[in-house]
């Protein structure tokens, strides 16, 4: 089916494609379905992989899921990810599979570096889980600052129009020819324009967290966007 892109609700596509895309991930590496485990798995196994998670207690402080949940995601992560480990080129390639029609490969770049906290290169499940909770569990502002992460490309704290363009222009790379009508080469540099005439309230070329979150808060929009998937787990 064919999107519409209109110019006056593109503030919120960024945030729904990132959920979208994430739940995408999980479904392919089977986390989307909570079943029941044993006691056997309390442990989370953690001698059969070669990155080993830090507990499971730790985990469960640090995230909303419960012991059963974070059992039944580690499973599925270890499946798939036997070395514990999600390298960019392994994440850029999941992501393809769903966007045949388009080029998925620069947004994808974007969304691996907002999961990889540590900067080395790789997704461990530590990394993982914390950010499907959020993106799933947390509060309007815990799910705003991970999506203001993602725009913030350099992570000096500022969104900037460099930035937001080549965010922009990672999806509609990634829709491909699902974007309707035909986009036009400006549209990505439009919508930019707009975003920052909405969010940049001090107009000093920059938008901060705080303008970010405020102005997000103010849309019915974005604010819906937000409370899509609480439930999927």
């Amino acid at each position: 089916m064919s999107v519409r892109w209109e110019t006056e609700g593109l503030q919120t596509v960024g945030i729904v494609c990132l959920v979208i895309m994430f739940l995408k991930l999980m479904h392919l590496l089977g986390l989307i379905d909570i079943t029941e485990t044993d006691s056997s798995d309390s442990d989370l196994e953690l001698s059969t992989v070669r990155h080993q998670p830090e507990g499971l207690e730790q985990l469960q402080a640090q995230t909303k899921f419960t012991k059963k949940e974070l059992q039944s995601l580690y499973r599925g992560f270890k499946n798939e990810c036997p070395s514990g480990l999600v390298d960019e080129e392994t994440f850029k390639t999941i992501y393809s599979q769903f966007f045949p029609q388009g080029d998925a490969t620069t947004y994808a770049h974007f969304l691996f570096n907002a999961f990889d906290l540590d900067r080395n290169g790789s997704i461990r499940f530590e990394d993982f889980v914390i950010g499907l909770s959020v993106l799933l569990r947390g509060s309007v502002t815990e799910k705003l600052n991970w999506a203001f992460n993602l725009y913030d490309i350099n992570k000096d704290g500022y969104i900037t129009k460099e930035e937001m363009l080549l965010i922009m222009k990672s999806i509609y790379d990634m829709m491909g020819r699902y974007t309707y009508p035909s986009v036009r080469d400006e549209a990505p540099s439009e919508h930019v324009e707009k975003f920052f005439q909405k969010m940049d309230r001090n107009r000093d070329g920059v938008v901060t967290i705080e303008e970010f979150i405020e102005t997000c808060q103010k849309d019915e929009n974005i604010m819906n966007s937000m409370q899509l998937f609480e439930n999927v787990i």
